[in-house]
């Protein structure tokens, strides 16, 4: 087991582990600590605890002090001269000609270096820019392509049900979206309905994917026939949610001569009082034994972003 304490160094961005060491740090506390690009300044969003080594990133490093009211200052002092980067940066790009969108801009801590970050169409020739942000800002600067959903948590917005976005407000990662969440939830495959102001299908069709998943589990689909108290029968509706079905009993069965006749009357019945007669179909089959359909469309996303 590693003594760690959980590091965030953006709103709602990853948390890191990081060796607390002497530092007794609570929850709320800015530190700075020793990362790949150099010193930064987190906050510490997870208090000591013991973890297995295995789910730590080796060499797991350590927390160099609690942030001082200088290091505070400074660190507001970065945030204040991000929006003078970005006007002298695009500036820099309207000359150039460069097709792309400026997003967001970072500087390290120690002001060692500044990460531009944009979304463009394509691959972007930005060599003569970074030589002209160069002789302006003294430092060595990084521009970073970043995808549609990367720039919904960086800039932010409203979602569909209201309230911020949650990769924005909350959500530190994003996690796998299928389409297939969708059809199980039953939701209108309209692109305008399923997706996000990203474009991209909406993160919030994860939250409830396995409870609709479970709730599943024996319901039959739109028109399979199954048996009922009072016979045999035709699903015209199946609602997951109250796990109950829809259906109308079959008077007579289809023949050479005659079409299937059912009843006028709308049965309603409990998902524990059907008997299934086909083992799996339409949409439930989609959703059971189509997984390299849902591994396509997933990889189809991250090829988008």
């Amino acid at each position: 087991m590693v003594r760690v304490a959980g590091i965030r160094f953006k709103r709602a961005g990853k948390i890191y582990y990081f060796d607390p060491g002497k530092f007794d740090v609570i929850k709320g506390t800015n530190v700075i600590v020793e990362t790949a690009r150099g010193l930064e300044f987190g906050t510490v969003v997870s208090e000591i605890k013991e973890i297995q080594e295995c789910k730590v990133v080796a060499p797991l490093k350590k927390i160099i002090r609690i942030a001082s009211e200088k290091d505070v200052v400074q660190h507001e002092e970065n945030e204040k001269r991000k929006q003078k980067a970005i006007q002298l940066c695009q500036e820099k790009v309207n000359k150039h000609e460069l097709v792309m969108k400026l997003i967001d801009v970072e500087y390290t801590f120690d002001n060692s270096k500044i990460i531009f970050y944009f979304t463009a169409d394509g691959r972007v020739d930005f060599r003569e820019l970074v030589k002209d942000l160069a002789n302006i800002f003294k430092m060595r600067i990084e521009l970073r392509q970043i995808g549609v959903r990367d720039e919904a948590k960086m800039v932010g917005g409203i979602g569909n049900c209201g309230k911020g976005l949650c990769c924005h407000t909350w959500l530190p990662e994003f996690e796998p979206v299928s389409i297939k969440m969708a059809k199980v939830q039953n939701l209108s495959l309209n692109p305008t309905k399923i997706s996000g102001i990203c474009g991209r299908l909406m993160c919030c069709l994860k939250y409830e994917n396995e409870v609709y998943l479970e709730l599943r589990k024996g319901m039959p689909d739109q028109g399979e026939r199954i048996k009922t108290p009072d016979g045999l029968a035709v699903v015209i509706e199946a609602n997951i949610l109250e796990s109950i079905v829809k259906t109308r009993l079959i008077l007579e069965e289809k023949s050479a001569d005659n079409p299937e006749k059912l009843s006028p009357e709308v049965h309603i019945y409990k998902k524990q009082q059907i008997t299934r007669t086909q083992k799996h179909s339409g949409k439930e089959k989609d959703v059971l034994e189509d997984i390299d359909a849902e591994l396509l469309d997933e990889i189809k996303d991250l090829l988008k972003d």
